[in-house]
C-alpha cells in the first residue's frame, strides 16, 4: 500500500486489460476503514490489517466485480455495498450487505452520489476528509488517459452520463481519484476552477 494524504492509502496497481491500471484505495477512519473500489490486494493484506483492517467496501459499479470481492469479506469480515442496479452482478461472487438508491450520507463523512451513465447503476463518493481534503471517487464514470480526463457511455446512456458529469462539476473535490486509467496518473488534485473547466470539456466533447 502506498499512502497518498494522511488518511488515504493506494493499493498497488493491477492491469485488468492491456493498458489499463486500476487501484483500490483505503480510507482510514476512527469508525472503520472504507475501501473504494475492488482489488486482489495481493502482497498487501498483512499491511492492511495492521492499518486496521476493512470495516467496509464500496464499488463504484459492476466491473469491479470478482472473485476478490468474496475474499476480502472472508478475510477482514467486512461488509459490501454497491448501487441496488449493480447488485445482480456483485451477488454471483458475495453477499452485499448495503445497496445505494439515491443520495446520501455513510459514516458521517461519505456522500454517496448516483452517476448513472457508464452503467446505470455507476456511483460515485465524495468524501470530506478530517484532513481537510475533499475526495472524489468517481469509478469509471470519468477517468484518467495520459493524464487527460475522459469519459464514455458503456452499458449506460450518454445523456444519463452527461447529466451525471454536470452534477459532478459542481462539488468542487481538491483530489479526483478513478477506479481505472491509463498511463502513469491515476489521480489528480484540482484548485479553483480547473474541476469545472474540465467537467466542460469533457462534456463537450461527448457531445
Amino acid at each position: 500500500m502506498k499512502q497518498i494524504y494522511p488518511d488515504l492509502w493506494q493499493s498497488q496497481a493491477e492491469h485488468p486489460f492491456l493498458g489499463v491500471n486500476s487501484h483500490a484505495y483505503l480510507l482510514v477512519k476512527d469508525t472503520g476503514n472504507t475501501l473504494f473500489y475492488s482489488s486482489y490486494l495481493r502482497g498487501e493484506r498483512e499491511e492492511l490489517k495492521s492499518l486496521g483492517g476493512i470495516s467496509w467496501q464500496y464499488l463504484s459499479h459492476r466491473d469491479e466485480v470478482s472473485s476478490a470481492l468474496a475474499e476480502i469479506k472472508q478475510e477482514f469480515a467486512s461488509k459490501l455495498a454497491c448501487h441496488r442496479l449493480e447488485e445482480p452482478s456483485a451477488r454471483r461472487v458475495a453477499k452485499v450487505d448495503y445497496l445505494f438508491d439515491e443520495r446520501e450520507v455513510l459514516q458521517s463523512t461519505i456522500e454517496v452520489i448516483p452517476t448513472p451513465g457508464h452503467t446505470n447503476g455507476s456511483v460515485c463518493f465524495l468524501v470530506r476528509s478530517v484532513e481537510g481534503k475533499r475526495y472524489l471517487f468517481t469509478g469509471d464514470t470519468i477517468y484518467m488517459n495520459n493524464g487527460v480526463w475522459e469519459t464514455r457511455p458503456g452499458f449506460g446512456s450518454k445523456s444519463e452520463l452527461r447529466n451525471s458529469l454536470r452534477l459532478l462539476r459542481d462539488l468542487a473535490p481538491d483530489v479526483v481519484l478513478s477506479s481505472a486509467s491509463q498511463g502513469a496518473f491515476s489521480y489528480k488534485e484540482f484548485a479553483g476552477d480547473q474541476w469545472p473547466a474540465e467537467i466542460d470539456r469533457v462534456i463537450s466533447k461527448l457531445s
